[in-house]
Parts: structure tokens; sequence; C-alpha cells
């Protein structure tokens, strides 16, 4: 499933600036919260795809 793949690829970029944020860089507190901007819409994107599968069925 694409749309996993995305997510799974997503969350890996965000790692280092989720440390650079906690140790108080604020750039980087910005770019993680445009990140998980990207990676709700992504959970949105699987979350549709299994309907869209389970209603195939």
């Amino acid at each position: 499933m694409d749309a996993y793949e995305r997510l799974k690829a997503l969350i890996t970029e965000i790692e280092a600036d989720i440390n650079k944020a906690e140790g108080g860089n604020k750039a980087a507190g910005t770019r993680v919260r445009k990140q998980m901007q990207d990676i709700k819409k992504a959970a949105q994107d699987v979350r549709s795809s299994i309907l869209e599968i389970r209603s195939t069925d």
C-alpha cells in the first residue's frame, strides 16, 4: 500500500528535527509542526485506502 509507505517515510524523515526541537531549536520546531500536518494527511489517506479495500470485499 503506497499510502502506508509514504506515512512511514514521513515519520522517518521527521526524527532528526524532533531531536533538534527537543534541544531548543525553534526552527526545527516549526519544521516538525509542518511535517506533523503532512503526517496527519498521510494517516488519513491510509484510513481512506483501508475503507476502500473493506468496501470492495
